[in-house]
């Protein structure tokens, strides 16, 4: 048996022909959708890049008690397992992320592996004298800094990519066809060919660009905003019709993977599989992006495709089975006849491959410390943090890394030895206090419930008590069963059975009850900025001065009138995101 797995990276399957759309050029997904069954009800588990991988290794779920995460001593990894039973495993990758001090131990779980550079702000080319490069946001410092580090050096490594052929889609692309072709008549092999696009930056050879009436190339710089929509319509559509035709460059690829297949006629007896880590907002509920926002569907729900030569006639069908990220190690790992290893909670998708057979009830998803998300295929429900802020909330692990650094010194300063969990083979892990920007004002969305079938678009949050209290109760369920921290349960107080099931807590802001929605939450924001950065008078001055019947336009003149000019980006920043509410 041989498997092939083709990976992309925020690959929204909203613009997609193979999912019914017309909104790009993608002519080889309608190919692959012909080729393969088609799932559509797929899910993430945990968000976003790294932590949906070491998913895509253990198949069991990272977000409850870890961020972004290297692979832990004690996880078990799908590849490497394949590698002990003698399946030569082989990455070829221009994912960045795995070169980083927080993703640093996935590469080396593989028999070989090639790594292509210069992806987003990948340390590849040496400029002594660096462009200039202006950002400005409210953001904190740190990641204001790390945004214009990437985006620097992007500059630089973009100079080294002239031709298609230089672009690292391509290279990646062709790097996995060789192995492809050196391999094709050998058995006994997994290939995992992983592109980083349509990531953003979205950097696009003209040729496709132009596909979608863009001529000039610097009309944008590829780097779409983590934050809500403030464009104007033009503008958005050119951030759009950037993502699409890079979105069109991957399709074109995915035709020369499609080509391999026939050419060698490996439909005969390997398996493919193609899917992502998540979507990608492109303005859809008024948000670019990810991360910031609740998890909505353009991001959750997720394309994949799969072919097995066992079952020929699903070709060209869909699958409506319910399906998520940690199901797909242990499907490959019974497609090479490997026994799935007791911590692994993912279960096979081989029976919904052969007749759409349910394999799973519900599927939970979500980022560490935000919402905890649960969906049945119908019903999407997000269980919001009730506590502002992220005090008693902590990462469990053996391997203290970010994204892209070692935990300093003072965030291990208060680390304590906890017992161990049930997947960590015995051993004790660190407890350290958590330290995220996303997670620190998580509740401000509240909890939320979407009916699919009646919107599935979730434009609007359903009052159905009936299905939240359901769902909840299985949220509550699948948490014990992943042996979650026990403090979780008081953060989303899942502990109470009481405790409201939709809608902000009333106690998170009684004395701002009697405000319209939006107005409260973004006087609420404007309040928690002022007293934070020692301007009591004048937060006291806002107390005394706004009334019940205050519209958003009174904040904004509040701000321009009274808050130091300096100060009204980063307060717009915080205001706006705390009033982005439905």
């Amino acid at each position: 048996m041989k498997a092939i797995m083709l990976m992309f990276d925020s690959l929204n399957k909203r613009l997609l022909s193979a999912y019914g759309s017309d909104a790009a050029i993608t002519p080889n997904f309608q190919r692959l959708r012909e080729k393969t069954a088609r799932f559509d009800n797929f899910y993430v588990g945990s968000m976003p890049c790294m932590p949906a991988r070491r998913e895509l290794h253990t198949g069991r779920y990272n977000f409850l008690h870890r961020g972004w995460s290297p692979l832990e001593p004690f996880d078990d990894s799908m590849p490497e397992l394949l590698k002990k039973h003698g399946v030569h495993t082989h990455l070829v990758t221009d994912h960045k992320h795995y070169w980083r001090d927080g993703g640093a131990t996935y590469h080396s779980r593989y028999n070989t592996y090639e790594f292509v550079r210069g992806q987003e702000g990948d340390a590849w080319k040496g400029v002594v004298d660096k462009p200039a490069y202006r950002y400005e946001s409210g953001e904190p410092e740190e990641i204001k800094q790390r945004r214009i580090t990437s985006r620097v050096q992007h500059q630089i490594n973009v100079q080294f990519m002239q031709n298609e052929e230089d672009h690292h889609l391509a290279r990646t692309i062709n790097k996995g066809l060789e192995f492809i072709e050196t391999n094709h008549a050998s058995d006994n092999w997994f290939l995992q060919l992983e592109c980083f696009d349509p990531h953003e930056p979205f950097f696009v050879p003209e040729k496709y660009l132009k596909m979608y009436g863009i001529d000039d190339p610097s009309q944008f710089d590829g780097w779409p905003p983590y934050y809500f929509v403030t464009e104007s319509e033009e503008r958005k559509s050119t951030i759009q019709k950037y993502y699409k035709a890079l979105l069109t460059m991957v399709d074109a690829y995915v035709g020369r993977v499609l080509d391999y297949m026939d050419r060698h006629d490996l439909w005969k007896d390997t398996m493919l599989i193609v899917n992502t880590d998540h979507g990608f907002l492109l303005g859809e509920h008024e948000w670019w992006g990810k991360n910031i926002m609740p998890l909505y569907n353009e991001v959750a729900n997720i394309p994949c495709f799969i072919w097995h030569p066992a079952f020929p006639s699903c070709a060209g069908e869909s699958r409506q089975a319910l399906a998520q990220t940690i199901d797909l190690p242990a499907t490959l790992l019974e497609v090479f006849g490997v026994e799935k290893p007791a911590d692994m909670q993912g279960v096979s998708l081989l029976p919904a491959l052969r007749d759409d057979t349910p394999v799973r009830d519900y599927a939970l998803f979500g980022y560490h410390g935000c919402h905890v998300n649960i969906t049945d295929g119908r019903y999407v429900y997000m269980r919001s943090p009730t506590e502002q802020g992220i005090d008693g909330l902590y990462e469990y692990t053996l391997m203290p890394t970010r994204i892209n650094r070692r935990f300093t010194p003072g965030e291990l300063r208060e680390t304590t030895l906890h017992p161990p969990f049930a997947f960590t083979k015995g051993c004790p892990v660190m407890k350290i206090p958590a330290e995220s920007v996303m997670t620190r004002d998580a509740d401000r969305f509240g909890h939320r419930l979407y009916d699919l079938k009646a919107d599935p678009a979730q434009r609007r949050q359903s009052q159905d008590q009936q299905a939240a209290a359901r769902l909840r109760d299985n949220m509550v369920e699948m948490m014990q069963q992943t042996d979650a921290p026990p403090e979780l349960y008081a953060r989303y107080r899942l502990d109470e059975a009481s405790s409201p099931l939709l809608g902000h807590d009333p106690h998170l802001l009684p004395e701002l009850a009697a405000f319209a929605p939006q107005v409260r939450y973004g006087l609420y924001a404007l309040l928690q900025h002022l007293e934070a950065s020692g301007q009591q008078t004048l937060a006291d001055e806002l107390k005394n001065d706004s009334q019940p019947d205050w519209q958003q336009e009174n904040l904004w003149r509040f701000v321009q009138n009274r808050v130091p000019m300096e100060q009204h980006q980063s307060v717009y920043y915080k205001m706006a995101l705390e009033m982005r509410l439905d």
